[in-house]
């Protein structure tokens, strides 16, 4: 890219601008799986909007659904108010999600981000149970804003908060201590009257942690945490911004653990265009909420209901997209699995089409995603150290957009680990 395409951003963008230093290029259009730049070049993309685009760019069925609400003049910005579209994403929400499942959750819209809905559910935790106290664990994620950075483990992270994060207790991940389960470690600090912890009010987790490098949690490990809040009182958050809407095949990655949470919090690919929207989902008895009482001016994008309806209706009327999720996920588990075992210092881990190649040398794995970019792929790195080259593509996605974004994920792995050989 030229130094003049580049100019502005470097003149009048912020230094805070981040995923532009690792795909120096000018994004134009995008379809279904692919980003062109404005000079014609063509990009696969398994990066999806960091999982805000789960059905594609710009995908034809929502498009014209939004098409056709704009061109009537459909409400745009509603704050809270009733209205047509947010009525139909009620209904819809209901009969193709909650019915089926056998949830009995109210729905709350807060501001549009996934960080706005954990805000809103640590909010609400403290309310329903009078206890300032939140457990969280180490390597999770849940945003940035500065509650949300309370209960995130990243260190880097954190310190941008420039204050002091407090009445939150890290605790280990499943698989963090090896074969030692961690939550024998939680229980006995929670039940242990001279450990320090006090009552906490919530437990909020993530079944997959995706920025912290795809650390995937077992179904048995979220039962027995689901049990050991429930015996003590103590609310359980699912954070499924990322990895809900079905990224790890249903659609809710708690589904497989067959728990249910008290609350959940969704963002990312619910409004099913990329659009900004979040909810938080509550059981009906902590839904405590005095009117007006946590509010935000964007919490009524209604162009962002329309899409989701649409998506809703068209995706998750039955089980095709998620039979093909897990039939893609394990596809790309085996090729990430043929290179791990070509090379050593490689491993993988994932569920469903969300995949992680972990590098124990974590510089590789940066080198990898820049060849990558450099034959036409965009994917990025997660973890402590950006260890992990973590797969997110599209969940539309056909085989052979898939196929050839391995190969090429395939190559570059062979270019940046042969030459370490060499």
């Amino acid at each position: 890219m030229t130094t003049t395409e580049t100019s502005i951003f470097d003149a009048v963008e912020s230094n805070v601008r981040g995923y532009c230093r690792s795909w120096p290029t000018v994004f134009d259009t995008a379809s279904g799986s692919w980003l062109h730049d404005e000079g014609g070049r063509d990009y696969l993309d398994f990066f999806a909007g960091a999982g805000s685009l789960n059905y594609g760019h710009n995908n034809p069925v929502l498009k014209q659904a939004l098409i056709d609400y704009i061109s009537r003049d459909g409400i745009t910005h509603g704050l809270d108010m009733s209205t047509v579209a947010k009525r139909g994403l009620l209904e819809t929400f209901q009969r193709t999600i909650l019915t089926p499942r056998d949830l009995d959750y109210k729905v709350q819209f807060p501001g549009p981000t996934g960080a706005n809905a954990v805000e809103a559910a640590l909010k609400l935790a403290r309310k329903v149970t009078g206890r300032t106290e939140i457990i969280n664990f180490t390597n999770a994620f849940h945003g940035m804003s500065l509650g949300a950075l309370s209960v995130t483990g990243n260190a880097a992270k954190r310190a941008g908060a420039g204050v002091p994060l407090v009445h939150t207790t890290s605790m280990p991940y499943d698989g963090y201590l090896g074969d030692s389960d961690g939550l024998d470690w939680m229980e006995r600090v929670l039940d242990d009257s001279s450990s320090g912890q006090d009552n906490p009010a919530a437990v909020i987790v993530e079944t997959v942690q995706g920025e912290g490098g795809v650390n995937i949690a077992r179904p048995e490990w979220l039962r027995r945490l689901a049990e050991l809040c429930a015996d003590r009182g103590i609310l359980l958050i699912v954070d499924d911004v990322q990895m809900g809407c079905g990224r790890t095949g249903p659609f809710f990655s708690f589904e497989a653990a067959g728990i249910t949470p008290d609350i959940v919090t969704l963002s990312k690919s619910i409004s099913g265009y990329g659009l900004p929207m979040a909810l938080v989902l509550m059981k009906r008895e902590l839904d405590v909420w005095a009117p007006g009482e946590h509010n935000g001016t964007f919490r009524g994008n209604n162009p962002a209901f329309i899409t989701a309806t649409a998506a809703l209706e068209h995706f998750w009327s039955d089980d095709t997209l998620q039979t093909a999720t897990q039939v893609k996920g394990e596809r790309a588990r085996r090729a990430l699995s043929g290179l791990a075992a070509a090379y050593d210092g490689l491993s993988t881990r994932g569920r469903g089409m969300v995949q992680g190649l972990v590098f124990d040398d974590a510089s590789q794995a940066g080198k990898v995603t820049q060849v990558a970019f450099e034959h036409g792929l965009l994917v990025e790195t997660s973890g402590a150290e950006d260890e992990v080259v973590k797969l997110l593509p599209p969940l539309t996605i056909t085989g052979a957009e898939l196929d050839h974004g391995l190969e090429i994920l395939a190559s570059a792995v062979d270019a940046v680990c042969a030459e370490k050989v060499n």
